[in-house]
C-alpha cells in the first residue's frame, strides 16, 4: 500500500490509552491469523524501521506471547503477555508488557524509556474483528498507557505495523 488510506484507519485518545481502528480488505479469519500465528505475526510486527526476530504464541486464556522488535542500529525491544479473552474471529485481550529475552517483565525504566518508572508494568490490549461483505474492521484499544507523548507514538506505531499487515494481507 503505497498511499495511506485515510478512510481505514482512525483512532481516538481517551483517558486510559488509545483506540486505533482499521479496515483491511481480507476476510476476518486471515486477519485473526496474523494475530495468532507467528509466522504471520513476525512479517507485520513492529514499526517502520522495526523488524520481528523473535515470537512464540501459546494462544489460549492464560497462554503466553513473547516477541522481539528489532529496530535500526540493533535495538531489540522484547515484550510478552498474556491472553485474558479470546473469542474465535471476534476478541482478544492480552496484557502488554517490557520483557527480557526470557520473558520475564521488566519495567519501562530498567530499560531507559523516558519517564519509564510512569509506566505501569502492564498494560492491556484489546481486539475486536467484524467481517463485513469479505473486509475486516478492527479495532485496537491499547489501555494503561502513561499520558501525553507516549499516545502519539504509540498510535504511529501501531498503524505504521498495520500498513505492514495489510500488505501481507492483500498477497
Amino acid at each position: 500500500m503505497g498511499k495511506k488510506e485515510t478512510n481505514n484507519s482512525d483512532f481516538m485518545r481517551h483517558p486510559s490509552g488509545v483506540t486505533v481502528a482499521r479496515i483491511f480488505r481480507a476476510p476476518a479469519a486471515k486477519v485473526w491469523r496474523a494475530w495468532t500465528e507467528p509466522a504471520q505475526m513476525m512479517q507485520w510486527w513492529g514499526s517502520k524501521e522495526y523488524s520481528c526476530s523473535y515470537c512464540t504464541i501459546d494462544f489460549r486464556v492464560g497462554g503466553k506471547v513473547h516477541a522481539c522488535m528489532k529496530g535500526p542500529e540493533d535495538v531489540e525491544v522484547w515484550s510478552t503477555g498474556v491472553y485474558r479473552e479470546i473469542v474465535p474471529q471476534e476478541r482478544i485481550v492480552v496484557t502488554d508488557s517490557f520483557s527480557n529475552p526470557a520473558g520475564e517483565v521488566v519495567s519501562a525504566a530498567s530499560l531507559g524509556f523516558p519517564d519509564g518508572e510512569s509506566w505501569p508494568l502492564e498494560l492491556l490490549i484489546t481486539l475486536t474483528f467484524e467481517e463485513v461483505n469479505g473486509t475486516t474492521a478492527m479495532r485496537l484499544t491499547h489501555s494503561g498507557l502513561p499520558a501525553g507523548e507516549i499516545e502519539r507514538l504509540t498510535v504511529m506505531g501501531w498503524n505504521e505495523s498495520f500498513d505492514k499487515m495489510a500488505t501481507l494481507l492483500e498477497r
